[in-house]
């Protein structure tokens, strides 16, 4: 009997098989069905993961903001704004002699500030991340993210994950619901010290931050401690935000661990 036939079966027994079976991780309907879900889910964490390791990406920051913020609309400042810090960040980083790429500027990957930070990361002639997430408005990839860091994602929290994972700091600028939504999540893994490091937080726009979110209301009130109004800074133009990041990005990240990518392991 010829060695690749299993024992209890007659050669014949080929006849009736299919031509080509389908394997079962190339069987597209069954990848798409919910019994699949669980490796969908692994999907959007390997894929990543693997892009990360090859472009040599050991952290991030990140930038939150409007998907509608244009550079030629009311708020435009601070488009105009999310592009140089992006540009100077990434100029500060590429200088820094290192053989991996620190500090790369990581954005959602779609249209007004997400694109002003593309963008500026790419005049600086940096890589630059794009996490895209399917959305039935607003969000399209924009052309400023570099190739094969720019990805699709189906579960907002495995972008999430890569969001606050991979992130040294975070620059919010004023934004709508997801942006909150953003905000308030890392806000809460650093309160509650399900991050093992130090996130630089800059809220850009006092005025705007300060009307959304009474922070001294939840003090007084004692949802948060008044120790958390130290978790994040405020900065109204390019100058003092860049000085943050520069003087927490050095202090604590500099000279870190060697690992890449150098995602936050947890208190718990």
């Amino acid at each position: 009997m010829p060695a690749h036939l299993p024992s209890n079966e007659p050669p014949d027994a080929l006849d009736d098989r299919p031509e080509h079976l389908p394997l079962a991780y190339r069987n597209r309907e069954f990848l798409d069905s919910p019994d699949a879900r669980s490796l969908r889910i692994v999907s959007e964490y390997l894929y990543p993961l693997s892009h990360f390791r090859r472009e040599k990406i050991r952290d991030t920051v990140v930038f939150f903001g409007s998907a509608r913020t244009f550079e030629s609309g009311s708020m435009g400042r601070y488009y105009r704004d999310a592009r140089e810090l992006a540009r100077r960040v990434t100029e500060w980083s590429n200088n820094l002699g290192e053989s991996s790429r620190r500090f790369v500027i990581c954005s959602g990957g779609g249209p007004g500030i997400m694109e002003a930070a593309n963008r500026g990361a790419h005049d600086a002639g940096g890589k630059t991340v794009g996490l895209n997430i399917g959305l039935p408005f607003e969000q399209r990839p924009n052309p400023f993210i570099t190739p094969a860091l720019n990805f699709e994602f189906h579960y907002f929290f495995m972008r999430k994950f890569w969001f606050a994972y991979l992130a040294k700091a975070l620059v919010v600028f004023p934004g709508g619901f997801g942006t909150l939504d953003e905000l308030t999540e890392i806000l809460t893994l650093t309160q509650t010290q399900k991050l093992v490091k130090k996130m630089v937080v800059v809220l850009y726009g006092t005025s705007f931050w300060k009307e959304i979110i009474n922070f001294d209301a939840l003090v007084s009130y004692g949802m948060i401690s008044e120790q958390d109004l130290g978790l994040f800074e405020f900065a109204d133009d390019v100058d003092t935000a860049f000085k943050i990041l520069e003087t927490g990005l050095t202090k604590y990240y500099v000279e870190a661990d060697r690992e890449v990518p150098a995602i936050a392991k947890s208190r718990v």
